[in-house]
C-alpha cells in the first residue's frame, strides 16, 4: 500500500514538473509587455534657404522635404517630413485691404478645433527688423492639426501655416514629434523675409 502510494505520488511529481517545464519554455513566459510608444530619434536640426519666385524666403529643416504650390497657387507650399509622417501646409495671400478677414480666417481654423482641444495657447511674435509679425497657436489634446501659426507685414504679405500628421491623432505619441517640429515652425517663422 505504501509502495502504491508513493510510486503515484512519484507519477504526480513528473507530471508536475513536465508540465512546468513545458509551460515557461521559450521566451515569452506569459507576462503581458507595458504598453509603450515607438523610440523615436530625431535628427540633429540644421536648416537650408527655401528660394522661389513667391514674395517670401525662409529656412526650412534639411530633413525635410519642400513641394512648391502649382497653379493656381504657386505660393502654396507643403513641407514634408517623412521620418514624422507630417507636413506643414503653407498658404500664401497677397494682402488687399482684407488684413483683418485673414487673421480672422486664421483664428477660426485655430479655433475649429475646440471640440477636441484641451487648451489653445496663442503666442505673439514680432520681427520688426524683418517687418514680419504673427502669431502662433499652440493645440493641446487630441486635435488634427496641433500647431498652427500665420505671419504677415501688415501690408503686402500674408503667410499662413498648419502641421498635420497623417495618422489619428494621440496627443501622448504624437507629443515628441509635435515638440521636434515646432521648434522648426519658430526657426521658419523668425527667418521668413519678404521680398
Amino acid at each position: 500500500m505504501k509502495i502504491n502510494k508513493l510510486h503515484n505520488l512519484l507519477i504526480a511529481f513528473v507530471l508536475i514538473s513536465s508540465f512546468v517545464l513545458v509551460s515557461c519554455k521559450g521566451k515569452n513566459n506569459g507576462t503581458p509587455k507595458p504598453k509603450a510608444y515607438f523610440r523615436i530619434d530625431f535628427p540633429e536640426k540644421a536648416y537650408r534657404q527655401y528660394e522661389s519666385d513667391c514674395p517670401f524666403t525662409f529656412q526650412y529643416p534639411e530633413y525635410s522635404i519642400i513641394y512648391p504650390g502649382q497653379d493656381p497657387n504657386p505660393c502654396w507650399v507643403n513641407i514634408d517630413f517623412p521620418i514624422n509622417n507630417a507636413t506643414i501646409f503653407l498658404t500664401y495671400k497677397p494682402i488687399e485691404n482684407n488684413l483683418v478677414d485673414l487673421t480672422e480666417d486664421a483664428r477660426e481654423f485655430a479655433y475649429q478645433h475646440t471640440v477636441k482641444a484641451e487648451s489653445i495657447n496663442e503666442l505673439s511674435f514680432e520681427n520688426d527688423s524683418l517687418g514680419t509679425y504673427g502669431i502662433l497657436y499652440n493645440l493641446k489634446g487630441n486635435v488634427a492639426s496641433s500647431v498652427q501659426f500665420y505671419l504677415t507685414d501688415s501690408v503686402n504679405h500674408y503667410l499662413r501655416g498648419a502641421l498635420y500628421f497623417n495618422c489619428r491623432p494621440n496627443k501622448d505619441s504624437l507629443a515628441p514629434a509635435i515638440d521636434f517640429i515646432r521648434e522648426d515652425i519658430v526657426h521658419l517663422m523668425e527667418t521668413t523675409e519678404w521680398k
